[in-house]
């Protein structure tokens, strides 16, 4: 019982993460913390590495906090939720950064419907180069209306 619990919580963290992301994204990022976001729309710099990457940062640090919490205690939720945010992390940054932005030079000919949606949804949040008017969406699933059938 208690392992189907933890694949119920790591389950719930990756999908809750989804939503972080968007929160995030549309009231962090594109709002007090622009400072840190405003080089991944605007490439005002020549590094591989953009301020953008803190959010990582912060966000495996809250990962790794609660699994090494639930090391040292009897709080065995914290690794469900800890590998749930390290999962969602992962897929974030292979859809976004590595799919979408190419900083690695890898899954260029994807071409399905998935891949298009994304592509198509993530071009239309890059159009708008300010902190206001870009659409904020989770990454993993943005709005339907971005997967054409077309």
């Amino acid at each position: 019982m208690q392992i189907a619990l933890w694949i119920l919580i790591f389950l719930a963290t990756f999908c809750f993460m989804e939503f972080m992301a968007w929160f995030s994204h549309k009231y962090i990022m594109h709002g007090f913390l622009w400072v840190l976001h405003k080089d991944h729309h605007r490439k005002d710099h020549d590094s591989w590495f953009e301020r953008n990457d803190a959010f990582f940062i912060f966000y495996a640090v809250v990962s790794m906090s609660f699994i090494l919490y639930a090391s040292n205690s009897e709080f065995w939720y914290g690794f469900p939720i800890g590998f749930g945010i390290m999962a969602y992390g992962a897929a974030y940054f292979l859809v976004h950064d590595i799919f979408i932005h190419q900083r690695f030079k890898m899954f260029r000919n994807a071409n399905n419907w998935y891949a298009k949606g994304i592509r198509r949804a993530h071009k239309m949040h890059h159009k708008h180069l300010g902190k206001e008017d870009g659409e904020c969406f989770g990454m993993l699933l943005p709005p339907l209306k971005y997967f054409k059938t077309k």
